[in-house]
């Protein structure tokens, strides 16, 4: 955590938020149809991967995929340089399957669109739920999560900072206050 950063949960709380989430994930599921994950690069693959190794404890273990949205963005002719691919990996048949859509952190719901857009680009599964850790509100397409871990209502400036491991050190939720902005006298 920098210095500007302020702890919304620390990595036992953070780990009690996606143990709260796997079991919603199990409960919601459809007895009979395949149960699979798939994260939002970067952050929702090691989240997925945590909710699928708290469900696998059940019958029916749960595989996981990575989606990767950067070529469906809407936004590719805004940005100031190339974007970095990461690919898509999803090594399963997502027709008739039950996916659990999971990212870390739920904004404006242009990444969860994306998503859609690439894992249908793909096949028709049997539903489409989205888990996401931290809801954040400011929406700006008609897209609701299906399995919360945290709302948090901030200022639309503010930025949220998800970290989780392996990808980061420690597992944690910061929110990271916007910039003052200057006055023009």
């Amino acid at each position: 955590m920098s210095f500007d950063d302020e702890g919304v949960c620390d990595g036992v709380e953070t780990g009690g938020l996606i143990a709260a989430m796997s079991e919603q994930v199990w409960k919601g599921r459809r007895p009979g149809v395949p149960l699979r994950l798939i994260g939002v690069r970067a952050r929702g693959v090691p989240l997925a991967e945590r909710l699928a190794r708290d469900v696998s404890g059940s019958e029916q273990a749960a595989v996981v995929g990575a989606v990767d949205i950067t070529l469906y963005r809407d936004d590719l002719d805004q940005a100031n340089r190339w974007p970095v691919l990461r690919g898509t990996e999803i090594p399963f048949d997502v027709d008739g399957a039950d996916i659990v859509l999971v990212d870390d952190v739920l904004f404006t719901g242009r990444t969860i669109r994306a998503a859609i857009n690439a894992i249908c680009d793909l096949g028709r599964p049997s539903r489409i739920r989205l888990a996401v850790l931290v809801d954040r509100g400011c929406r700006e397409l008609p897209i609701q999560p299906d399995i919360v871990g945290l709302h948090l209502r901030i200022d639309r400036r503010d930025r949220v900072q998800v970290r989780l491991r392996p990808i980061d050190p420690v597992d944690e939720i910061v929110q990271i206050p916007a910039a003052p902005r200057l006055s023009q006298s």
